[in-house]
């Protein structure tokens, strides 16, 4: 029976790497829907709703950021980092959420 020499062996660097660049590319993306957001308020006959939600859409992308790079700076500091604290959990999933909802009402 011959098995593989790495076969039992895991690099722990490699899953905390692509965690810290998943989290950087979901910032980039919620960055680019933030910005859409404003873009698409500027526009001379969008309504106060549309602003309001740009404006929404603002302040969840700073919350979003302030989540994702204190969860890029503890995957940093540790060899072998363990799950992110539920309340990190929550507050990357309520921006996202909060995110999608007020792209709804720029887009009315």
């Amino acid at each position: 029976m011959s098995t593989a020499p790495d076969a039992g062996r895991r690099d722990p660097g490699l899953q905390p790497e692509r965690t810290r660049l998943a989290w950087r590319r979901t910032t980039l993306t919620c960055t680019v829907a933030a910005v859409l957001a404003g873009r698409q308020a500027l526009h001379e006959e969008a309504g106060a709703l549309a602003q309001v939600a740009a404006a929404c859409s603002f302040l969840f992308w700073l919350a979003f950021i302030a989540v994702a790079h204190r969860r890029i700076r503890e995957l940093s500091r540790s060899h072998r980092p363990g799950a992110p604290p539920p309340l990190t959990v929550a507050a990357a999933a309520l921006c996202t959420v909060g995110l999608a909802a007020f792209a709804v009402g720029v887009v009315l």
